[in-house]
C-alpha cells in the first residue's frame, strides 16, 4: 500500500477531526494560491511552518517530499527571470534578468512550498480511511470517496499483478528492448492486466455484497465533537479572511 508515514502521532493536529482538517486545508490553500503579494505569501508560509511544528513532523521527511517540486521550481527560476518583461537587474550579453521576473519566481516558489506544507500538516497526518470519512462528512459524493479508497487499496495489488505477469514473460525468454516484439509484448501485458483487474473488481464487489455492503461509508474511527475542533477552524478561517482583506486594502 501507499506509505502513511505521517498518519500516526499524538500531536494536536492528529487529534483534530478529519473533516475540520480538510476544510481548513482547503481554506488556507485557496487563500495562499490567490495571494499576489510577496509579503503576504511569506505570512502564509509562516503559518504552514507553524502547522508543521504543531503536527510534530520530521523535517527531513518533509524535505524529501518537497524534492520533486524543487526540480519544477528550478526550471521556473531558469526560465522566468530571463523571459519576463520588466526592469533589468543584470545583463550578460543577450541575457537579461528582470526584477519582476525574480519577484514572480519568489511568489511561485513560496506559494508552492506553502501549499505542500499545508497539505502535509493537515491531510498527510490522517490515514486514507480517515480522509475518506472526512470527505464523506463534508458531503463529497459517495462514488468519489469509494473511488479514492479502492484506488488506494488496489494500486499496490495491480502493481504486484503486473510484476507477476512480467516475471512470467521473462521466464519464457522475453528480453525487453526497443523493438517491435517488445512493444507488442508490453501491449499484451497491459491488456492482460486490465482483464485481470476487471475480474478481480467483480470478485471484490461480490465479496463486499456478501458482507452487507449497502453503498454507505462506515469507519471505526470516532471523532466526537469538541471545542478544540471549532476553535481551530475558527482561527484558520479568521486568519485567512483577515489576510485576504488586508491584501485587498494593501493594494
Amino acid at each position: 500500500m501507499i506509505e502513511e508515514k505521517f498518519a500516526y502521532g499524538s500531536s494536536l493536529i492528529h487529534s483534530l477531526d478529519p473533516k475540520i482538517r480538510i476544510v481548513a486545508s482547503i481554506v488556507l490553500s485557496f487563500a495562499a494560491a490567490l495571494c499576489d503579494n510577496l509579503y503576504f505569501a511569506v505570512i502564509y508560509f509562516i503559518i504552514s511552518i507553524i502547522l508543521i511544528v504543531m503536527a510534530r513532523l520530521n523535517m527531513i521527511d518533509i524535505f524529501k517530499r518537497l524534492k520533486p517540486v524543487f526540480w519544477f521550481l528550478l526550471m521556473i527560476w531558469i526560465i522566468l527571470p530571463l523571459t519576463f518583461d520588466g526592469d533589468i537587474l543584470y545583463q550578460f550579453y543577450g541575457l537579461k534578468i528582470t526584477g519582476q521576473g525574480v519577484i514572480l519566481c519568489c511568489k511561485i516558489t513560496i506559494k508552492s512550498i506553502t501549499i505542500l506544507l499545508l497539505f502535509s500538516a493537515l491531510i498527510a497526518t490522517m490515514t486514507v480511511a480517515s480522509l475518506g470519512n472526512g470527505l464523506h462528512r463534508i458531503h463529497v459524493p459517495d462514488k468519489m470517496v469509494f473511488l479514492l479508497l479502492m484506488s488506494y487499496r488496489y494500486i499496490s495489488v495491480i502493481e504486484e499483478e503486473y510484476q507477476r505477469l512480467l516475471r512470467a514473460a521473462k521466464f519464457r525468454g522475453f528480453n525487453p528492448g526497443t523493438n517491435l516484439h517488445s512493444y507488442k509484448t508490453f501491449a499484451y501485458l497491459a491488456g492482460m492486466l486490465f482483464v485481470r483487474a476487471s475480474i478481480r473488481a467483480q470478485r471484490v464487489h461480490q465479496a463486499m455484497l456478501c458482507r452487507g455492503f449497502n453503498q454507505k461509508f462506515h469507519t471505526l474511527d470516532d471523532y466526537p465533537p469538541n471545542r478544540l475542533n471549532s476553535i481551530f477552524l475558527m482561527v484558520i478561517s479568521l486568519a485567512s479572511l483577515s489576510l485576504v482583506i488586508f491584501e485587498m486594502i494593501w493594494v
